[in-house]
């Protein structure tokens, strides 16, 4: 028999036909106009700047500030380095590469440890993770979080948010901790992360916390795989004008990507039946 709902969406839940846009935006604690919202202040320039820095970064995420500048010269645009970091900060994306200690986090919010580091992952419910990752539209942009277990790389949670606001992070991953509770659960040392409302629920559920060092992406790679995969098979191949438009795509994507999509790294099996020993 199948497990229940598999993730959960932000908006509109197709489990769930007869309820309105209204209620539906009720039960989740939403304004009914983030359905529509599409953040506002990015120049058209930015934006399309943008897509070439994620399209980029996907290919290569070990370019950093200076390189995705003289990629972007080689291109045709001349962009200075501060201009680069910005709009990479406003993605969310950072190099794949050690740095030096440069940034101080929320005083209050403690990072822990990176305890997986030569661990062999072996079994479904060891080891879970998340992440954010940046997802264009035609005018603006949306934020998509999902939370992945390692082993079978079954996606057991997903939203997407205008922002990168921390309460629907949190939705996220107690949507998540309904379908298991794994040993130790991984995230980089975003704020959203380290904040102590999600780390404190994981220690609620005797959750073990481990966190990237910084810069250290692939600490976390079977997330970034994720990204890589959702967005040359999904994200990319469409042109999403809406937040709606970005969740109605993902909403059919997820479950292929869990039911259908064969995984070479799983032997040719899919997530579903590595997470559940089908």
């Amino acid at each position: 028999m199948d497990r229940p709902v598999e993730y959960k969406r932000t908006l509109v839940d197709a489990s769930q036909p007869r309820l309105s846009v209204v209620r539906q935006c009720q039960l989740l604690d939403l304004s009914r106009s983030s359905l529509y919202y599409q953040p506002q202040g990015e120049s058209q320039e930015n934006l399309h700047l943008m897509r070439l820095l994620d399209e980029q970064y996907t290919r290569t995420p070990f370019y950093g500030v200076l390189k995705m500048s003289e990629w972007l010269g080689t291109k045709g645009y001349v962009v200075t380095p501060k201009r680069v970091r910005r709009l990479l900060r406003t993605m969310g994306l950072e190099a794949i590469y050690p740095k030096p200690k440069t940034r101080v986090g929320v005083p209050e919010h403690k990072v822990y440890p990176y305890l997986l580091r030569g661990v062999a992952i072996t079994r479904a419910d060891q080891v879970g993770s998340c992440d954010i990752t940046y997802v264009r539209l035609q005018t603006g942009f949306v934020y998509l979080m999902a939370v992945i277990d390692w082993f079978s790389r079954y996606v057991l949670a997903w939203s997407v948010s205008p922002t990168l606001e921390g309460e629907y992070c949190l939705k996220t991953l107690d949507a998540a901790l309904l379908h298991g509770l794994p040993e130790v659960f991984n995230t980089d040392q975003g704020s959203q992360f380290t904040s102590l409302a999600f780390t404190g629920r994981l220690l609620d559920c005797g959750i073990q916390i481990s966190m990237d060092g910084r810069g250290r992406a692939l600490d976390n790679i079977f997330v970034e795989r994720l990204w890589r995969t959702v967005k040359y098979e999904e994200v990319y191949l469409k042109e999403y004008v809406t937040p709606e438009d970005a969740i109605t795509g993902l909403d059919a994507y997820f479950p292929f990507y869990n039911r259908e999509r064969l995984h070479q790294s799983l032997g040719y099996r899919t997530p579903v039946e590595v997470h559940f020993g089908r």
